[in-house]
């Protein structure tokens, strides 16, 4: 058995008590884990790991009072980066999705996931930063996993097109992107193509997930 130094430090962050509850003591009958507290929003939270109590995951839910699931990611990627969160939420859409990694999210999971499934997204987001569930990925992208492991390189692409993928991963419409860059609605859609064939994409959300997993998002509001 793990020692309690070398356990995975978890904390988790849901506004409904019981799930809460529920929660920890899975996690805590994982071997190589260990619970060092819950909250029930964002600012509770931000109290906890400005007091110095730093987890390496954060299991966070995105519909909460106060300080939502979007705010707190957010908060966490700017302050306390070393802090991997892992959204676990029934708001599994795919703006929410693309939303929690833009605010950088290291994981997406529903909360009908399976204990193992649970387990696994934790020890794969502590040996290489970034877990998505078959499931989500196949509603995101089909054939993104390929594309993932090998991914265009950003130097290949121009300024032009980093923008348009950083404003895909926006809630923007193409015609807003298009006013947003002072293109047309036709060069709009010519970036699309570009980006299907530059990429081996086939979707909006296969360009947002190459966006984000290279580091081109910035800070576009």
């Amino acid at each position: 058995m793990a020692s309690e130094v070398n356990k995975i430090h978890v904390a988790l962050a849901d506004d409904h008590k019981l799930v809460r509850s529920s929660i920890a003591k899975l996690v805590s009958t994982f071997k190589n884990c260990v619970v060092l507290f819950d909250a029930e929003n964002g600012e509770q939270v931000q109290e906890q790991l400005k007091n110095h109590v730093i987890p390496d995951i954060l299991l966070l839910d995105i519909s909460m009072p106060i300080m939502d699931g979007f705010e707190t990611a957010l908060w966490i990627n700017k302050n306390f980066p070393q802090v991997k969160v892992i959204a676990l939420t029934m708001n599994t859409d795919e703006r929410s999705i693309v939303k929690m990694m833009r605010n950088g999210a290291k994981g997406f999971l529903s909360k009908n996931t399976e204990p193992p499934e649970l387990l696994k997204a934790i020890e794969t987001v502590m040996t290489k930063n970034f877990y998505l569930p078959e499931d989500i990925s196949w509603k995101l992208v089909t054939g993104l996993q390929d594309e993932a492991n090998q991914p265009v390189e950003p130097k290949d692409l121009t300024e032009k097109e980093k923008e348009f993928l950083a404003l895909i991963c926006t809630e923007l419409t193409y015609d807003q992107i298009a006013k947003r860059m002072f293109i047309s609605s036709r060069t709009a859609d010519d970036y699309r193509g570009i980006m299907y064939d530059k990429l081996k994409v086939k979707s909006r959300m296969g360009m947002a997930m190459y966006a984000i997993k290279n580091g081109l998002v910035g800070d576009i509001e």
